[in-house]
């Protein structure tokens, strides 16, 4: 049998079976039904689900909201005032931990976690390549925490609507935005929380590839998520704050006035996204080369 040609650049060529197409390995629909049957997955949508209920029954029991106890109103303030007004209450009270942690899970479980299993070495003799492994996986990953950020507000809107009347987003700081307009200004806020979590998305998911626990994986993407809102609160920092995501994570509140700016949200992305991007590359570049024994 003659032995393969020789690559255009010079390196030996690797031998193929006949019909065998890298681009057809690990197809994205079965990697997400792979993790929509997972039980995490069924737990975090229950849990966000039920957060827009576990406040309506708060407000239930304490009353009305008010301002008593601190500096100056906030949308909490007007919780009860339209099913709009809850909803931005419920990003208000989640954007900076509770929808952190989904994001953290999915992308940080994604490597991490079939290491755990003795499963990835498998996949990679499948044989499956090393970046399309990481695409497939980081893109489902994404696509789970974009929909776990869009159903909390989702069932926050439609239970807040039920339970306090369809009507204006009323403005803690006063005026109104119309129900119409106020629509695509929560969108826009939503839009800009997905963006925001990229960091931590990224950071979890390259913790995946260089460790075998995917709790430590999740465990250090929260845990320095926790420690950049930490060092955005010591003001003596200055205008060093400013690279930190955390000093631009409520930017999205932006959206809420009576004229949007838009200003704090830009700079919020490109922050986010540079690091983002930072990490997912390290993530890749670490992978192609990683011994992988389990």
């Amino acid at each position: 049998m003659p032995a393969p040609a020789p690559a255009p650049d010079g390196s030996p060529a690797r031998a193929t079976a006949p019909g065998y197409r890298p681009g057809r390995t690990l197809r994205l629909r079965v990697e997400a039904r792979r993790q929509l049957r997972r039980r995490r997955t069924m737990i975090v949508a229950a849990l966000l689900a039920a957060l827009p209920f576990i406040l309506i029954a708060a407000f239930a029991i304490g009353g009305t909201p008010n301002g008593e106890g601190r500096n100056g109103p906030t949308l909490i303030d007007t919780a009860t005032a339209s099913g709009a007004n809850f909803c931005a209450t419920c990003l208000f009270v989640s954007a900076g931990f509770v929808l952190v942690v989904p994001v953290a899970l999915f992308c940080g479980d994604t490597v991490a976690s079939e290491a755990g299993w003795s499963s990835l070495r498998y996949l990679l003799a499948a044989p499956v390549p090393r970046t399309r492994l990481l695409a497939v996986k980081l893109t489902v990953a994404l696509g789970f925490s974009a929909v776990a950020l869009v159903l909390l507000p989702a069932v926050a809107l439609v239970a807040g609507t039920v339970a306090y009347g369809w009507g204006d987003l009323e403005l803690p700081t006063g005026g109104a935005l119309a129900s119409g307009e106020a629509l695509p200004r929560l969108a826009v806020a939503v839009i800009y929380i997905f963006v925001s979590q990229l960091v931590t998305a990224a950071l979890a998911f390259w913790l995946s590839t260089v460790t075998d626990a995917p709790l430590g994986a999740v465990g250090g993407a929260v845990g320095l998520t926790i420690v950049g809102n930490v060092l955005d609160a010591v003001t003596a920092l200055g205008r060093w704050r400013d690279v930190l995501p955390a000093h631009w994570q409520f930017s999205w509140a932006d959206a809420l006035q009576p004229t949007m700016e838009w200003s704090g949200m830009l700079q919020g992305t490109s922050v986010s996204v540079s690091y983002a991007i930072v990490l997912t590359a390290l993530a890749f570049r670490g992978f192609r080369t990683k011994d992988i024994v389990s």
